[in-house]
């Protein structure tokens, strides 16, 4: 249909936004405006100056309007915006130093209701792999049963990595939401913020995990689908090569390799809780490695803990330095929660959801291709809106990726 598209009067209703204002529905409209915003990526990445080839990509959930195009050096204008709220992600690869880093820069929540805008947006780089987060299944399974979720990671390198002392923690708050955080100003930049931390166990090279193989952490690594648990379940999680155990009785220890506990409010011990549940409404997760000469101990090292300032709780999280992580992701209850990210932009730029809760719907990461042994490839440009196909039946190694030597499942 073709449209006559004028600017008035929406420019006021749109700068006021009113509970009985809304601009949601600026597709339907007839006398509408469409915007230029120009932006200008600033790489601060060391050693990087271009920034021509990134992919830009602005969305209007709310709208669910979404513009994409491929950026040049200096200023770029993105014409046909509508008046609205967007979040904004810059991405793209480069090689340097015989390594591949994804440049990313994002802006949340940007307010776009004034034409000819200029925005700057910094570009910083992250390295890419080896090991990524392949599936999630954190939603659980109707009536209210969640002890069968689990986080599935793939070696998608070309290089035999050892998982003895890789961490995997979830991030603060549990579940998305726009009550964020306070944190110290003086960390700003430099941290992810954990509520538990946990470590796969080894003296050093009992677990390689060769290219295109994978491995999964269960919170209880049991027949989810057995009478006395859940038949409903869509996944057996017996095969897991590792456990979150949390020495409950009526959840006894599996066959599984236990997870060792790393920190929870400040102590090394698991507390009193009986399972480890992450938010069935998606929470944020991170895999990384202390590099070799560092020392990260959040218990005994308090510099390493901080407090929410935004409330008066005395519970203690534990400082991640962004340096350390090799993979984040980051889950919500639907797209717009997007608002409310935890991960910083420069790991994860986007989030990926199945939308509801106990609806046995995990995600799972997109394949990108085959390497020369045939073995998958998944896609990692560390944007979760974009690597993650959502609402997916769970089931472990979709895509043919192969079983460690040392993994039961074999």
């Amino acid at each position: 249909m073709n449209r006559k598209y004028t600017l008035y009067g929406l420019l006021a209703a749109a700068s006021l936004f009113s509970s009985c204002s809304r601009i949601d529905n600026g597709l339907d409209t007839e006398d509408i405006a469409f915007m230029t915003l120009n932006i200008t990526a600033n790489p601060v990445a060391e050693g990087i100056e271009r920034t021509e080839g990134l992919k830009i990509v602005l969305e209007n959930f709310t709208e669910g309007y979404r513009i994409e195009q491929e950026m040049t050096d200096g200023v770029n204008r993105i014409e046909k915006l509508i008046p609205g709220t967007y979040s904004i992600n810059i991405t793209g690869n480069v090689e340097q130093d015989g390594k591949t880093f994804y440049l990313i820069g994002s802006k949340v929540n940007y307010l776009v209701v004034k034409d000819g805008e200029s925005l700057s947006i910094d570009v910083d780089g992250a390295s890419v792999g080896p090991l990524a987060f392949s599936e999630l299944f954190y939603a659980g399974t109707e009536p209210f049963y969640f002890r069968n979720q689990f986080y599935e990671i793939i070696n998608n390198s070309d290089e035999t990595v050892y998982l003895d002392g890789l961490h995997f923690a979830n991030l603060v708050p549990g579940a998305a939401t726009v009550n964020l955080p306070v944190w110290p100003e003086t960390d700003a930049g430099k941290y992810a913020y954990a509520e538990r931390i946990w470590k796969i166990p080894g003296k050093g090279k009992d677990y390689p995990l060769a290219p295109g193989e994978s491995f999964s952490i269960a919170q209880f690594a049991a027949n989810h689908q057995l009478a006395q648990y859940n038949p409903k379940s869509p996944i057996d999680c017996s095969t897991s090569e590792f456990e979150f155990n949390m020495n409950n009785a009526n959840f006894p220890d599996q066959p599984a390799a236990d997870m060792q506990h790393v920190f929870y409010n400040g102590l090394a011990g698991k507390g009193s809780l009986p399972q480890y549940l992450t938010s069935v409404m998606g929470g944020a997760y991170v895999i990384f490695r202390i590099p070799e000469g560092d020392r990260y101990d959040p218990v005994n090292n308090k510099s390493l803990q901080t407090r929410n300032l935004a409330t008066s709780s005395a519970n203690l999280y534990a400082k991640i330095p962004l340096t350390y992580i090799m993979d984040a992701v980051e889950c919500g209850q639907n797209e717009n929660m997007i608002t409310a990210k935890r991960v910083p932009s420069l790991l994860d730029a986007g989030m990926t959801y199945v939308g509801a809760t106990y609806n046995s719907k995990g995600v799972r990461r997109k394949k990108s291709g085959v390497d020369s042994a045939g073995r998958p490839i998944l896609q990692d440009t560390n944007n979760s809106s974009e690597d993650f196909e959502r609402l997916v039946t769970p089931e472990f190694r979709h895509y043919g990726a192969g079983i460690p030597s040392w993994s039961t499942a074999k």
